[in-house]
């Protein structure tokens, strides 16, 4: 046992204890890190800003005039508003007058144009003459979806063209939005020549 005694001992004076946790080390990281993340959203926060700035010479929206509901629907769908971008730049997202905001929406199709109701967003009305065109495709201004998967309207909206995209809860009903809004610019340039 006499030899035991020592070997323990030894061991005993080569073990080190646990190191201390350095909080206020600790801590400094974590705020600087929340600092970082609310510098960054700042940031976001003003770049969305700059822009809407930069498209401050976007007319204001239409609203729906009196008596559209009294005309006959053509096409209703309920889905999401996605974005509105400059036509034909699908990146180039449009947010003055709330047109960069996603949400809800339901569409409403008639011979006088489309009327756009988002709940929580500016709801506006695009006159059937300002339509110019309807077709399927995958993607506008971050949202990227398979082949087909967003419906996207192009509009006059004063001197610039607009697209939108909206995804149907059914997106089935895509194709006869597009044949629908063909149908109806098709007449609408007929009375107008």
């Amino acid at each position: 046992m006499t030899s035991l005694i020592p070997l323990y001992l030894q061991l005993a004076a080569e073990q080190k204890s646990a190191e201390v946790t350095d909080w206020s080390a600790r801590i400094s990281w974590v705020i600087g890190l929340i600092v970082l993340i609310a510098f960054v959203y700042w940031l976001m926060r003003q770049g969305w800003k700059w822009r809407g700035s930069l498209q401050s010479d976007l007319p204001e929206l239409s609203s729906t005039p009196e008596g559209f509901a009294d005309g006959e629907k053509l096409l209703t769908l309920t889905g999401r508003y996605h974005a509105s971008t400059t036509a034909g730049q699908w990146l180039d997202r449009i947010v003055a007058h709330g047109l960069g905001t996603r949400s809800r929406v339901e569409l409403t199709l008639t011979d006088q144009g489309l009327d756009v109701v988002r709940p929580g967003a500016a709801d506006f009305f695009v006159p059937a003459a300002a339509l110019r065109e309807a077709r399927l495709d995958k993607g506008i201004a971050g949202k990227v979806l398979p082949e087909g998967g967003l419906l996207i309207i192009t509009w006059a909206h004063g001197d610039k063209l607009i697209d939108s995209g909206f995804r149907s809860d059914h997106s089935a009903e895509h194709p006869a939005w597009v044949e629908a809004i063909e149908q109806l610019t098709s007449t609408t340039e007929g009375t107008a020549r």
